[in-house]
């Protein structure tokens, strides 16, 4: 049984608050709990390198090269399999790259749509040069803005409590996690073929793919 995590005390958490945690453990933990076949869909970078790193999966996508899509591409999973749990992992510099996606997602508001941000107020792989979120942006305000319910990570174990769901259902939502600065600890395949293909096949779409032995 889910425990249930109370709205109030994650409306309390601000960005301020919020520990700074580590990418590569919250994505350990989080695919730890995938038990229904849940696609995740991982923005470029590090984020998709700790995907990779936390164990592949045929429901994993990782994408190459092109920042911002990560959001809009788990929206069109999640609409063409609203029966399926989707979540988005991206970092801020992509979703600052596509902020139109959320209020496109509040619009259409599908409830098995999970968005996590990794937020380190910085574009990691190319110079660490800052973020808006380094200053004055904050993603969970733009994000309920946009209509999204949305909080900040406290810590783990609220994390933790987050994550002890069906992902099927209780979206859209946005978690935003104030990170560390470590790299990612994986490296992606860089195949979007073999990606591509194995992901279908993971959704139930196609034939097994190179990435699936």
């Amino acid at each position: 049984m889910a425990k249930s995590v109370s709205k109030s005390a994650s409306d309390n958490v601000t960005r301020g608050s919020a520990k700074v945690l580590n990418r590569t453990d919250l994505t350990r933990r989080l695919v730890a709990v995938l038990k229904h076949d849940e696609a995740v869909v991982g923005g470029i970078g590090n984020t998709n390198f700790d995907l990779w790193a936390a164990g592949h999966r045929p429901q994993n996508f990782y994408m190459l090269g092109s920042m911002g899509l990560a959001c809009p591409i788990a929206l069109g999973v999640a609409l063409a399999q609203p029966e399926r749990g989707v979540i988005a992992l991206e970092g801020d510099g992509s979703i600052l790259m596509a902020l139109g996606c959320l209020t496109t997602i509040a619009t259409v508001r599908p409830r098995n749509l999970t968005i996590i941000i990794m937020d380190n107020g910085i574009y990691q792989i190319t110079g660490k040069q800052d973020t808006a979120t380094r200053g004055v942006s904050d993603i969970v305000a733009i994000a309920r803005g946009a209509g999204l319910e949305a909080t900040w990570i406290a810590d783990e174990a609220h994390f933790d409590e987050l994550i002890d769901r069906r992902f099927e259902h209780g979206g859209p939502v946005l978690y935003a996690a104030s990170i560390d600065d470590k790299p990612g600890v994986g490296k992606t395949v860089r195949d979007p073929s073999a990606i591509r293909q194995s992901f279908m096949r993971g959704l139930g779409t196609s034939r097994a793919g190179d990435l699936d032995g």
